[in-house]
């Protein structure tokens, strides 16, 4: 069983920033990626980042020169969210993708205005 845990996320003011963290768990052979994605109310789950093994990063065009994807060696990605906007807001969820993809419960982000 694999688990993974966000935090992080929190109310923050628009312009400002926030940390987010995926600590995965549990009986893990390999994690080839890990990402993270946001659902805002009434919308779909979009991709906003994701990381390789190998230290390839991808990046929604919305976020692209704000937010920095990052892993370490023990199975944690991290989000760093700079210059948010109120559109930022949203439920992130972060995932990993091993022998079968896993999700994490959801972190909230609110940025005011």
């Amino acid at each position: 069983q694999v688990q993974l845990v966000e935090s992080g996320g929190g109310l923050v003011q628009a312009g400002g920033s926030l940390r987010l963290s995926c600590a995965a768990s549990g009986i893990i052979l390999r994690i080839n990626r890990m990402g993270w994605y946001r659902q805002a109310p009434g919308k779909e789950r979009d991709l906003v980042a994701t990381i390789t093994s190998g230290g390839t990063t991808n990046y929604a065009d919305s976020v692209k020169g704000r937010f920095l994807i990052s892993s370490d060696a023990e199975n944690t990605a991290y989000l760093q969210m700079n210059s948010l906007k109120p559109e930022d807001t949203a439920v992130y969820y972060c995932n990993a993708l091993g022998w079968r993809l896993w999700w994490g419960q959801g972190t909230q982000v609110t940025v005011s205005s």
